[in-house]
């Protein structure tokens, strides 16, 4: 069976936590107020919501705690609807506090709460699902991918307004982020339609594993494990399309910091074109 291997993340947290201490202790004042990619939000609010996370994954893992607030969720949407008001909420309320105080209990509440993370049982059900995945339940290694890739996105989006970026491009920290968010592609691609064995090559230029295959099969989509281009042991295919994605913006791309048309400058599109540029309507973050 071409069953997808799950993607190990657990042991990249302390890494990253550990980048964003020393980067955010390197900040100016001045740089804690500059804008970012992520709309109306500057490095100072970033960084809050860096600590929301924290803190909200102690109080469910922890303390097994859950607001009483929490609305009733019936659809995706009210999903995005939640998260957009509970995370803009937080980020108002912390602007009143100092950098300092900020960095001081990232420090401690990120530390704490990458070790819950870390000790889920990777094959266990996860509490919440990978939604933008299109799955209704997901294993606790899929989850744990996915807060990788909200730790990993944010921090870059931080590096981004100060410009230093290259700390979190190395293979080891991006192409698992990036083998994370291209779990989406079936769930993208759900709706168009192509004949059965159709072939489509996602590649990121000098990135190690940086090729993915999204095999048409009867009526729906089936995303292939690393390398191979046929589903068990069948004739090869030739890829119908071939979407050449930048590699510094690939991050953007899947977590629509740009839109689609700026989006379209930094992706190359051999063979069909329309299935390629389904590509750029994909999403790996809730919105």
């Amino acid at each position: 069976m071409n069953e997808l291997p799950s993607i190990q993340t657990s042991h990249l947290f302390p890494i990253l936590h550990q980048k964003l201490i020393v980067l955010l202790r390197g900040l100016s004042t001045g740089d804690w107020q500059l804008e970012t990619v992520c709309a109306d939000w500057s490095v100072k609010d970033i960084a809050a919501h860096l600590l929301d996370t924290s803190l909200r994954t102690i109080a469910t893992y922890r303390d097994g705690y859950s607001s009483p607030d929490t609305p009733r969720i019936q659809s995706y949407q009210d999903l995005v609807n939640y998260l957009n008001q509970l995370n803009n909420d937080w980020v108002r309320a912390t602007r009143r506090l100092s950098p300092a105080v900020l960095i001081d209990w990232l420090a401690q509440a990120g530390r704490e709460a990458d070790a819950l993370i870390m000790a889920l049982p990777p094959n266990e059900p996860a509490l919440f699902s990978v939604a933008w995945a299109g799955q209704a339940v997901s294993p606790n290694w899929f989850h744990v991918a996915r807060e990788y890739t909200e730790r990993w996105h944010h921090q870059q989006q931080i590096r981004l307004a100060v410009g230093q970026t290259a700390d979190l491009e190395t293979d080891e920290l991006y192409q698992p982020l990036l083998d994370t968010f291209m779990r989406a592609l079936p769930h993208a691609y759900r709706d168009t339609p192509a004949p059965a064995g159709t072939l489509l090559q996602f590649t990121v230029a000098n990135l190690a594993g940086g090729n993915w295959f999204l095999l048409r099969r009867h009526n729906h989509w089936t995303l292939l494990p690393s390398g191979q281009r046929t589903w068990n042991g069948g004739s090869p295919h030739e890829p119908s399309a071939v979407v050449h994605i930048d590699r510094s913006y690939a991050w953007q791309l899947m977590t629509r910091n740009l839109a689609p048309e700026l989006a379209a400058l930094h992706v190359r599109i051999e063979g069909d074109q329309a299935l390629g540029r389904q590509f750029l309507q994909m999403r790996s973050v809730m919105m």
